[in-house]
């Protein structure tokens, strides 16, 4: 007898399911791809000081060339990465920025005061500190390397301790990052851009003008938008705005409303069966219909990040990991003050500004501590935050340059580090699993005494 699948009960959908399952997806890719990440990372540091060093640096110095009639763009492979395919994890950073804005916790602003007051503090306090150790020094220029943090190597931090790690915890230091990113990318598009080319700089503004009118008048087509934009990020590149700004840029201009309903998906599939047991050109159509449907019941946004995240944490940051950590070891490069700098500013900058402006906040009531989270896990949460590492480097790339870019590789990748482990082990310290919990406490389910939500210190 064939079951009768009509019957077959359907989960429920809620409202709440729209942030939560798009988030714990994203969380999910950016844990694995942290392992990758550190690979890749420790094999170009391995290599960059093995005897195939030269070989392996000098494959990123190769030049591409392209053009098209007089114009022509001939650089190295280390640029065409830097440029080229950072502009792809750019817009996947837009997109995912768009995302907490319109649908995650950045859309409420009293839910947001906290992680953007510790973002802000997370940004002005290590560069204080870059700057008062390198001030007046030519490579002051860098102070916005150990501004940054690092989502996939957090996620992938608070993934190895599992399910200890309270959910609000996690929400918050990725709330952060997401706003962290913001300012990152403030400071690339104010404080590290060259001389400008108003010409280059408006053939770019027209462009994003035409994604803009594409989208008022329902184009839908992904091959029109991706031809617009290579055209907006060319003109970007050549501006003097850093050609990765044009990713963030298209990313938050992706709209987040579908175009078809459940309720108008629900009908053109009843429709569908209608017509299934016919035969030519409706059963045809009615397919190419569900197909469409399909495809449209996924705002763009959610499409793309679907698409091109997974392409992105484990393609493109790899990629540049490999081509920007082969740093060679030299005693020097560790106490070289630029390498304090960045690693200072990482290591001790970060925590203290995440934590002083989080008090300031939520002092002066403009915010709240989330539930599960006491001012101790808070700080070892910010620790994990001083993970600098991919947008550190792409920073340190804009800024320095020579002894001074490698002291500073060394710094971020020696501060990175040290921030992890001072992070973890003061999470694993404070979310012991509880003796009295039973099998609960063999799969690291936190005592509730351990992540109260405390009252302020005096």
């Amino acid at each position: 007898m064939t079951p009768d699948h009509s019957a077959e009960p359907s989960f429920p959908r809620e409202k709440i399911d729209r942030l939560t399952r798009p988030l714990a997806r994203f969380m999910h890719v950016e844990a694995a791809s942290g392992v990758v990440l550190l690979v890749a990372a420790i094999a170009a540091f391995v290599i960059a000081n093995s005897p195939l060093a030269d070989s392996f640096l000098g494959i990123w110095k190769t030049r591409l060339s392209f053009g098209l009639g007089g114009f022509q763009m001939d650089h190295t492979l280390k640029h065409w990465v830097s440029d080229g395919l950072m502009a792809i994890f750019f817009f996947v950073v837009g997109l995912e920025v768009k995302r907490e804005i319109v649908l995650g916790q950045l859309r409420d602003i009293r839910q947001a005061a906290l992680p953007i007051a510790a973002a802000l503090g997370g940004m002005v306090i290590p560069a204080g500190v870059y700057l008062a150790l390198q001030w007046g020094e030519p490579a002051s220029r860098g102070w916005g390397i150990p501004m940054a943090t690092d989502i996939a190597f957090v996620v992938g931090c608070m993934a190895v301790l599992g399910s200890r790690v309270p959910s609000s915890l996690r929400v918050l230091l990725l709330s952060l990052a997401i706003a962290d990113d913001i300012g990152a990318i403030l400071v690339i598009a104010i404080g590290y851009t060259a001389g400008l080319n108003l010409s280059a700089l408006l053939l770019a503004a027209v462009g994003l003008s035409i994604v803009v009118l594409m989208k008022w008048a329902g184009v839908r087509s992904l091959a029109a938008y991706t031809l617009v934009g290579v055209l907006v990020w060319v003109a970007f590149h050549e501006s003097g705005v850093h050609a990765t700004i044009a990713g963030v840029i298209l990313g938050l201009l992706t709209p987040t409303e579908r175009w078809v309903s459940e309720s108008v998906l629900s009908g053109i599939v009843s429709r569908a069966r209608e017509v299934w047991q016919g035969e030519g050109g409706e059963r045809a159509k009615s397919l190419r219909q569900v197909q469409t449907a399909a495809r449209e019941s996924l705002s763009p946004l959610e499409r793309l990040e679907d698409g091109i995240h997974p392409w992105s944490a484990f393609l493109i940051m790899p990629v540049f990991a490999l081509a920007n950590a082969g740093v060679a070891f030299e005693g020097s490069l560790v106490t070289d003050p630029v390498s304090v700098a960045v690693a200072a500013g990482l290591v001790l900058g970060k925590p203290l500004g995440i934590v002083l402006f989080s008090f300031i906040g939520v002092r002066f009531r403009l915010a709240t501590l989330p539930e599960g989270v006491n001012w101790s896990i808070l700080a070892a949460g910010a620790c994990l935050a001083g993970i600098g590492f991919t947008m550190s480097l792409f920073i340190a790339g804009l800024a320095l340059e020579g002894p001074a870019l490698e002291a500073a590789k060394m710094g971020t990748l020696g501060g990175s580090v040290v921030s992890g482990i001072i992070g973890m082990a003061l999470l694993v310290r404070l979310l012991r699993p509880s003796p009295t919990a039973g099998d609960g406490s063999r799969s690291g389910s936190p005592r509730q005494a351990d992540v109260p939500s405390t009252p302020l210190p005096g």
